[in-house]
């Protein structure tokens, strides 16, 4: 029966170049002959969650996915139950509504702020950096910071809403560099006790409050990474949200990470164990719900520079290791390594984007010229 399952497995892999037991860092070693069963059951959470439980080895997880997806795989996997219940779920339900919207918070940005501080850059960025004048991931961080603040034109003595807020890095680098005032918002308690800590003395307010709460009048608006946990039947309210809140002549800058297909879930071991409710929106999704409301006048894709980040974070993770393990397990341990090198993976294979858009409410009268 082994050798039967083995064989459609190798079957699914055959146009990959992926060998199971093959000599190339890419190459899968299973280690358990249960792993055949239950990827061919349960597609691509039971791909993550055997190599969770340690069933199967790769020298490079990044190389590997990205190999898999750009052969597009999944489509020779069949549907599986989990798969068709999220589908379900999603159309059914609003798994993003105003009173979910902290389970994100709670599920992934609580994990502990040891884990990011060892993970991230010194600002604690955590989305994707602009490497393109950058040699490492301080300088690539920084420098995406300071591209979001000349797209929109930054200058002393605005306010700026920073939906999605995190750790403050942007309203500190804002603050500091550009002389704004900033309010931040995120559903992260834990982000809030940090961020606040991190900012104290600056013109800055870190707030616990969903978007859906805000009513008050920003010069420019910007939500960098926070966009993929809005979920497609939330996009509109959302746009509405920020048309509210952004002065008529102020600009709105979105990053975004993107899919190329309009869909409503999110991958399922993804969904499971990192972000729980999330999904990526496509530029369809985007375009239909800002319709009628903003003039895009800027889109920006730099979303190989997302594999870079990715590693770099992972490299941390890896070199912090020995100081985290004391508070994290190993099985916590494999599910972070996949999680960063699967999603790695996924932008090399241009699966997924990094875009940024900058928005107008009405039309800049004499025009946009684009900052890159």
């Amino acid at each position: 029966m082994s050798n039967n399952l083995r064989q459609s497995v190798e079957s699914i892999l055959q146009d990959t170049d992926v060998q199971i037991h093959g000599s190339r860092p890419w190459d899968i070693k299973v280690k358990d002959d249960r792993f055949y069963a239950r990827v061919l059951a349960h597609g691509t959470l039971g791909f993550g969650e055997s190599y969770m439980d340690g069933w199967w080895e790769c020298d490079r997880i990044d190389e590997l996915v990205s190999r898999l997806l750009r052969s597009d795989v999944r489509s020779k996997l069949k549907p599986n139950l989990t798969l068709v219940k999220n589908a379900i779920l999603a159309r059914a339900l609003n798994l993003q509504s105003g009173r979910r919207a902290f389970k994100i918070g709670e599920a992934h940005y609580d994990i502990g702020n040891d884990l990011y501080r060892a993970m991230l850059d010194r600002r604690m960025v955590y989305t994707c950096g602009y490497w393109i004048n950058s040699s490492d991931l301080n300088q690539a961080q920084e420098a995406k910071l300071d591209l979001v603040c000349r797209k929109i034109g930054l200058k002393p003595g605005q306010k700026v809403l920073d939906i999605g807020c995190g750790w403050g890095s942007f309203a500190k680098f804002a603050a500091e560099k550009y002389g704004a005032e900033v309010v931040g918002i995120t559903v992260s308690k834990e982000q809030v006790k940090l961020a606040q800590e991190l900012c104290a003395g600056l013109p800055i307010e870190i707030r616990l409050q969903d978007y859906h709460d805000v009513n008050e009048k920003f010069d420019h608006i910007v939500s960098l990474g926070m966009f993929e946990h809005v979920g497609v039947k939330n996009y509109r309210t959302y746009f509405e949200v920020v048309q509210r809140c952004l002065k008529d002549d102020g600009l709105f800058l979105l990053h975004t990470i993107g899919g190329n297909r309009s869909g409503n879930t999110t991958d399922p071991w993804i969904g499971k164990y990192i972000f729980p409710n999330s999904m990526l929106p496509s530029a369809q999704q985007i375009a239909k719900a800002s319709e009628g409301l903003f003039v895009m006048e800027d889109w920006h894709n730099f979303s190989t520079d997302y594999d870079k980040t990715l590693l770099s974070w992972f490299n941390n993770f890896e070199s912090h290791w020995d100081e985290l393990k004391i508070k994290y397990d190993e099985h916590f341990h494999r599910m972070w390594e996949f999680y960063l090198l699967a999603c790695a993976g996924t932008f090399r294979a241009r699966q997924n984007q990094l875009w940024q858009i900058v928005y107008s409410k009405d039309g800049l009268k004499n025009g946009y010229a684009s900052v890159r």
